[in-house]
């Protein structure tokens, strides 16, 4: 099977590995597809009317549900024998709920269209909360430790190219069609990338799951202890989980920010708007090759570095001007080090997840980002409408930065020990080779 180089999968996969492989890759188009009609959601909504509050809901909304229910959702995809199922199933019902969006306006007055279609977005919640969970899963065990830059560069860059391309399309579909029916038209027609994605993610084949021991019966009080003492006990998930969360505020805070700063501050045309989203998505194509190069050859520490610096600056940059050609230039810059950020918290978070209870601890770490995604989209819009839009985006910016900090001041504890233990002489060992070679299996 040399012959299928292209499928990304290492050299020693087996069939079954490198079908999975173009699995998950051919599932990206289709994921492509539907996630262009999501660069235009929120943007939907502000020209139907929708307050600054309701165009964060968007964002919030599987946040709320993600809090409350992705540990639940974590025990009880840990307890299934195989997860694709759930996973295919629970990403179509996501994805065609673009086409019942363009479906709202037909049958639902216009006085009631946002109010219909956030509450659409809100049942939907709960399949969103069970694809953040199971997606890690699932992705994780078809790569392997081996194979994740691999698959994730070259997932991430077919999505990537199909979400780019499709979305200049949809920018020239929308300034072509009265609105809101030329909403409606792209809508419908991008939601059937689902039925792509829901064919080739459903034929992913993995190795059923060891079954659980059933446990002794305990009080909930016993559970809950058990459970926070297994999760305290794993001290690099909780470090890097943490920065994680920081850093994703300052992201998540400005997310429902740029659409309306582009709509009411900048006056985009949905033609800008669509170039603005194509170009960023488009440039993290040779985002995804070289960052995986760069892990390659420089580790995973660097790239977490160079990529959270790179991306803090965004906000600040796009708050600087109202030249829609220069932020076109600046969402560029975003994507490529956006491209970065996805490879490496994938990359450095499943280091740290135990791989016999994975779908229990990336339940965790998706609860300690679904908090930030209550709270920071909420917060952005209610600084922007009490303190102004460029007052949100340099607090965006100034919570990236911390959070950027935050790596590196743990990048540079751990070469501080590093470089102490040179110094540091073993008994029995009185030269330099014995040391270094103790510092090397360390």
């Amino acid at each position: 099977m040399r012959h299928i180089h292209w499928s990304a999968a290492p050299d020693d996969a087996t069939p079954v590995q490198r079908r999975n492989f173009i699995n998950v890759q051919v599932d990206a188009i289709g994921i492509g597809l539907a996630t262009a009609a999501g660069s235009f959601l929120p943007v939907f909504l502000t020209r139907l009317g929708a307050t600054s509050f309701q165009v964060g809901l968007l964002t919030a909304m599987p946040a709320f549900t993600g809090l409350f229910f992705a540990i639940a959702i974590g025990a009880f995809l840990q307890s299934r024998r195989n997860i694709v199922p759930w996973f295919s199933a629970a990403r179509l019902m996501v994805v065609m709920s673009y086409a019942l969006t363009g479906i709202v306006p037909f049958v639902v007055p216009r006085q009631y269209v946002v109010q219909a279609i956030l509450a659409l977005w809100m049942a939907v919640t709960v399949p969103q909360t069970v694809v953040s969970v199971a997606f890690s899963v699932v992705m994780n065990a078809v790569a392997g430790p081996r194979g994740r830059y691999a698959l994730m560069s070259r997932r991430w860059a077919i999505l990537g190219l199909t979400n780019s391309l499709m979305v200049i399309l949809a920018g020239w579909v929308l300034d072509r069609i009265d609105f809101p029916l030329n909403y409606q038209v792209v809508f419908i027609a991008l939601s059937a990338g689902g039925l792509i994605s829901y064919y080739f993610s459903s034929h992913i084949v993995l190795p059923d799951a060891a079954p659980q021991p059933r446990a002794a019966r305990q009080r909930l009080s016993q559970r809950l202890q058990h459970f926070a003492n297994r999760v305290l006990g794993e001290r690099p998930f909780l470090s890097f989980t943490t920065r994680q969360f920081i850093y994703n505020a300052g992201l998540l805070l400005a997310a429902p920010l740029f659409p309306i700063y582009f709509v009411r501050t900048v006056h985009a045309s949905d033609a800008w708007i669509g170039t603005i989203n194509s170009v960023q998505t488009f440039v993290t194509l040779f985002g995804y090759f070289f960052w995986a190069q760069q892990g390659r050859t420089r580790g995973s520490r660097s790239v977490l570095l160079w990529t959270t610096a790179g991306l803090a600056l965004y906000p600040a940059l796009v708050a600087s001007t109202r030249r829609v050609e220069l932020i076109v230039l600046f969402a560029g810059l975003a994507g490529f080090f956006q491209a970065g950020l996805n490879l490496v918290f994938f990359d450095e978070l499943m280091k740290t997840v135990p791989v016999e209870q994975s779908a229990t601890f990336v339940a965790v770490a998706q609860s300690l980002q679904h908090f930030s995604s209550v709270v920071a989209p909420l917060a952005g819009t209610a600084l922007a409408d009490h303190g102004g839009i460029h007052t949100a985006l340099a607090v965006s910016t100034l919570i990236r930065l911390v959070g950027c900090g935050l790596f590196a001041v743990q990048k540079w504890g751990k070469l501080t020990r590093v470089l102490a233990g040179l110094t540091v002489r073993q008994p029995g060992c009185r030269h330099a080779p014995c040391r270094e070679s103790k510092v090397k299996g360390g």
